[in-house]
């Protein structure tokens, strides 16, 4: 979807639409906790990640949005690791190590990338949408619940003689496990860089949705405020279109004034 292309449909259908991200959250978890194969479970969990993701994007606001677009990175970074693995602690304690790291920031524990979205996420549509946030958080506690239940039976289950064989991460899969680690742990430790990049982009879109919806700009989104000065510089389509339009009306509203004695105007 492109909400810079539809802000009206936007702001008529995000009730509904929230409605459905938190059906999906609810629907992702429950199904996810029922399943036995590892990769299913994952599947489910995914559909439980983009519920977040459209969470924030029609909370619109700026905590909501930036929250889901960040989400949108995470998610990737979380499932990518998840879906490399597979194995038992006792013959692969590297594989079940980064099992766990992509796990616990699967959950939303801080310190990980996920929390940052999942808490940006929830704050954005508290504020604006709060009972769909209190819902959405009885998703966080099941996937809680089934991905500490994957990783009990995967890698602290009783070995069969198949499991036993099964090898450890090799030096290649390190190598591209490893990346993703790093910007599981840096995005939640250190997020600002990629939350710089985000904002602008975030305001700018908010500010269009609220001028063609007729809703009120936020106090820290207009040209007066520090921030806004800074959303209004960067300012693209969404906004230079407007600002163009009303310096045209108010030049033609000025009425001429008469010429100087020195023939100047």
């Amino acid at each position: 979807f492109d909400l810079n292309l539809f802000p009206q449909a936007t702001r008529t259908l995000a009730p509904w639409v929230l409605t459905l991200a938190v059906i999906g959250i609810l629907y992702g978890a429950l199904v996810a906790c029922a399943q036995r194969d590892l990769k299913r479970l994952l599947a489910y969990s995914s559909l439980a990640g983009v519920g977040f993701i459209v969470l924030g994007s029609f909370a619109l606001n700026s905590q909501g949005l930036t929250g889901g677009v960040l989400q949108m990175v995470n998610h990737g970074l979380i499932i990518a690791t998840l879906f490399i693995l597979k194995g038992l602690q006792a013959s692969a304690p590297v594989m079940a190590g980064v099992f766990t790291v992509a796990m616990l920031a699967s959950i939303g524990v801080p310190g990980l990338n996920g929390f940052v979205s999942e808490f940006l996420v929830l704050i954005g549509t508290f504020l604006a949408h709060r009972w769909w946030a209190v819902v959405a958080i009885i998703g966080i506690i099941v996937a809680a619940i089934y991905l500490l239940w994957a990783y009990q039976q995967v890698f602290h289950g009783e070995p069969t003689e198949a499991d036993t064989k099964i090898r450890d991460l090799g030096w290649s899969e390190r190598l591209i496990i490893a990346p993703l680690i790093i910007l599981i742990v840096l995005l939640g430790v250190f997020p600002k860089p990629v939350l710089d990049r985000i904002t602008p982009s975030v305001d700018q879109l908010i500010i269009h949705v609220d001028r063609v919806t007729h809703a009120p700009v936020p106090a820290n989104l207009r040209p007066g405020s520090a921030s806004g000065a800074t959303t209004h510089h960067l300012s693209g389509l969404a906004l230079s279109a407007p600002v163009a339009l009303s310096a045209r009306v108010d030049r033609s509203a000025t009425p001429p004034t008469a010429a100087s004695p020195g023939g100047a105007p």
